[in-house]
């Protein structure tokens, strides 16, 4: 019997419940992370309907199969205990009790679900609101299944661990046909079928280089995360395969979405790694591992020059950087200095007293994790000072740099001086051309918000409606100025703000980045490592959005990432978690 945080334990009965309906979720769990990011039908032509479909009958599946379940076990406690785990239920549900069920990410996504179906009932378009078919199917009936499988999934699936060791197998499989397709190999024959225009900019079993890059995001999130906290050998050496082949899949996507992901992975790691000396260790090797896989590309780029497509905007110009080597070669030396330094830490003997001494040096160490069962989860009162002292030097280096950033822009643009900065004048300098035409509808996004009837303005457009108001407003000067028609900001949080209005857009961004938070706390961090790999994977994800577009591909992935650890964090403050099997 499962034993709850305050001492007593859960009843058969209710501990049966909860088992047969988290083996439901972890059957239609195990589908999405491994069917649904593989599967396809007739090459790109219908990638986006295939996984939309595929996910939203996994989910209604999940659902509708859990809700039968819950029915019968109704109709079974009436009948056999006179309700009294119902009522028990109903009363832990009571608006008065929902200080102590439901955390402000719980409250915003359920605020975000009403102002979606506000949003969709005031529409202009109610029907395409609802379904989003006139854009990427991300309307009010996809958006009330994110919501309801984020709600179950966190309160009612006790988290197994092999679920996200699956999704890593899974990415790996779609990471591996996207090289080869930077190899121009086209193992699948999607190219080669489609016979497009631009075929280089759809790979994988993904679709669209954006989107690949996206998804791509999320499995370097998570693997980062893990490898800087893993325990035994073998997770260390399979987390950081995984951590290297998603390093060349992103930048082999060719995406400028991808530099958004790296440069918050690389700023917000630290705050969950180094409170611990092999954090601190391991970062310096993720960050050496990043540049040697800059270094590879490099040479496969001038070795296999006829045959792979290339690199282009940043990506070529750090290849093409002349110092690479050396920069390298030190980034190595700094990690084993680091290992030297702060890898080697005196433990304890399991079971011996904590002022003795063990026998061998344990673990903070790169390539020998502490497994000692004796030592503290916590970090030490030694590692805290540590820790807060590098945060404190990271957080000063991170707004100096930010600082940095704002008077580039500001000089390139207010005092127009981009030419000084040679080749990252593009990135600097805004105008229409900027991002592949992003500036362009960027402008066009806020005027034509500013534009919309009151009632618009504050529920927004409808979900998903971003194309037809273009279409019905800017259709002719979109053609001239860009030679294409945007059904999408390009920028998620501009396209809420379009769709679904202020409010709809600031309970979104509440509802990520504090459940992001949530999963930041220390406590929550020390216990489970997967906590923080859904953590940094869910960063990644929200900083590409800022160029980049929701979709029914990558975003599902965010939503199961944000499910998961908010599963992990619940469970662990109700029961202490003696019995859930997570990393």
């Amino acid at each position: 019997m499962e034993k709850l945080k305050t001492g007593k334990y859960q009843d058969p009965f209710t501990e049966t419940c909860s088992n047969i309906i988290s083996g439901v979720i972890t059957f239609f769990l195990f589908l999405i992370v491994t069917v649904f990011p593989l599967i396809y039908d007739n090459s790109y032509f219908n990638i986006l309907e295939t996984k939309y479909q595929c996910y939203y009958l996994c989910i209604l599946g999940m659902l509708g199969i859990s809700l039968v379940l819950a029915l019968v076990m109704l109709l079974v406690d009436i009948k056999e205990y006179q309700g009294a785990h119902a009522r028990d239920l109903f009363a832990g549900i009571h608006f008065r009790n929902w200080k102590k069920t439901f955390t402000i990410p719980d409250g915003a996504v359920i605020l975000f679900w009403i102002v979606c179906l506000i949003s969709t009932f005031q529409s202009d378009y109610f029907y395409e609101s609802f379904w989003g078919n006139e854009g990427r199917f991300t309307g009010l009936f996809l958006l009330t299944l994110y919501t309801a499988s984020f709600l179950l999934i966190s309160r009612c699936w006790k988290v197994n661990g092999w679920i996200l060791e699956l999704f890593l197998i899974s990415g790996m499989v779609m990471c591996v046909i996207g090289i080869t397709d930077y190899f121009q190999m086209d193992i699948l024959n999607f190219r080669g079928k489609a016979n497009i225009e631009n075929s280089t900019l759809f790979t994988s079993t993904v679709g669209n280089i954006n989107t690949y890059t996206a998804y791509v995001a999320l499995i370097m999130g998570y693997a980062a995360a893990m490898f800087a906290t893993a325990k035994k050998w073998w997770k260390l050496v399979w987390y950081f395969v995984c951590l290297t082949v998603s390093f060349l899949a992103i930048i082999m996507g060719c995406s400028d979405n991808a530099y958004l992901a790296l440069g918050i992975l690389f700023a917000f790691l630290p705050y969950i790694v180094f409170w611990k000396r092999q954090g601190v260790v391991r970062y310096v090797v993720i960050l050496a591992t990043f540049f040697t896989v800059i270094q590879a590309v490099d040479v496969i780029n001038q070795t296999y020059a006829d045959t792979v497509i290339g690199l282009d905007s940043l990506f070529r110009i750090l290849a093409g950087f002349g110092k690479l080597p050396a920069v390298v070669g030190l980034l190595w030396i700094a990690a084993l200095a680091a290992w030297l330094v702060l890898g080697w830490k005196p433990g304890r003997r399991a079971g011996a007293a904590p002022s003795q001494p063990a026998a061998t040096p344990g673990a903070a160490g790169l390539f020998r994790p502490r497994t000692d069962s004796s030592i503290p989860q916590e970090a030490d009162a030694g590692e805290r000072r540590l820790g807060k002292c590098l945060l404190t030097v990271w957080t000063i280096l991170l707004v100096s740099g930010a600082a940095l950033v704002v008077f580039m822009l500001a000089d390139a643009n207010m005092a127009g001086n981009g030419a000084r900065y040679g080749s990252l004048g593009s990135y600097l300098v805004f105008n229409d051309s900027w991002g592949t035409f992003r500036g362009y509808i960027w402008k066009q996004s806020v005027d034509l918000y500013c534009r919309l009837p009151l009632l618009h303005r504050i529920f927004g457009f409808g979900p998903d409606t971003f194309g037809i108001l273009t279409t019905d407003e800017i259709r002719f000067d979109m053609i001239q100025a860009t030679g294409q028609v945007f059904d999408n900001a390009h920028n998620e949080y501009l396209n809420l703000l379009v769709t679904i209005g202020p409010f709809g857009t600031v309970a979104y961004m509440v509802f990520v980045f504090g459940q992001i938070r949530h999963m930041a706390r220390k406590k929550n961090l020390a216990k489970h490592a997967c906590v923080a790999g859904c953590c940094l994977a869910a960063v990644c994800y929200s900083a590409q959005a800022l160029v980049n577009l929701n979709i029914p591909i990558a975003a599902p992935i965010l939503w199961l990432m944000l499910s998961v650890g908010a599963a992990v964090c619940r469970r662990e403050e109700r029961t202490g978690d003696q019995e859930t099997k997570v990393p």
